[in-house]
């Protein structure tokens, strides 16, 4: 005689899947609804999000969205073919009658494409003997005393391409650029006050000097005799 089944059992065979384990129809359904979640925050955050955030920005704040790009009279431009440089990205100026930057580990120099430190630690002979030289060469060309170079004019930023130097170093190249270009010191000392950034929110930073847009107006100034 079989024996009957206990209260609330199944009958027929026991089954062999363990318990609390989902079906093929459970798991299919489950990655759909993960499908379309991806599909959704896709174009959501991938195409919908930047999409509008570009929009915003170039109906705001134009020229920052290009690149805060200037001209060669300093002008703002977002027209690539009228600008020789962007304010946010420092370059090399050579000769005497250019303020100088900072020196730079990006590439072979303010290579945007090779943007980096030199990844030097303090201890290192190779940064020492660097900035051993780099103080004597600007003690030399800036005519001072070793010990009065600032130290924005030895070491390089961690980007490589920091478009900024400090209000000291720029007052170091003073007399310099003035003598090349024939200008009075003053005249010249002027354009570095009028180009020296405060600290934002007056707390944070350092004041700063931007080098494209000082030598830019150098030039123009230059110009006018």
């Amino acid at each position: 005689m079989p024996t009957p089944s206990a209260p609330g059992a199944p009958s027929g065979a026991p089954s062999t899947r363990p318990a609390g384990t989902p079906g093929l129809a459970a798991l299919g359904r489950q990655s759909v609804t993960g499908l379309r979640v991806l599909l959704a925050f896709t174009l959501l955050l991938g195409l919908a999000y930047p999409l509008a955030v570009t929009g915003v920005a170039q109906l705001t704040m134009p020229w920052r969205a290009n690149g805060s790009l200037v001209t060669a009279t300093g002008e703002r431009t977002t027209a690539r073919a009228d600008a020789v440089g962007s304010v946010l990205i420092g370059q090399s100026f050579d000769g005497a009658a250019w303020f100088h930057p900072r020196p730079s580990a990006a590439g072979d120099g303010y290579d945007t494409l090779a943007s980096a430190g030199s990844n030097l630690g303090p201890l290192s002979p190779e940064l020492v003997a660097a900035i051993d030289e780099r103080r004597a060469a600007v003690a030399a060309e800036e005519g001072v005393d070793p010990g009065r170079v600032p130290p924005d004019a030895l070491t390089a930023s961690a980007s490589g391409l920091d478009p900024h130097i400090s209000p000291a170093y720029a007052a170091l190249q003073v007399r310099r650029v003035a003598a090349a270009r024939g200008l009075p010191e003053d005249a010249v000392r002027d354009l570095v006050a009028a180009h020296t950034a405060a600290r934002p929110l007056g707390v944070l930073g350092d004041p700063v000097v931007n080098v494209l847009e000082l030598n830019l107006a150098l030039e123009q100034t230059a110009a006018r005799g």
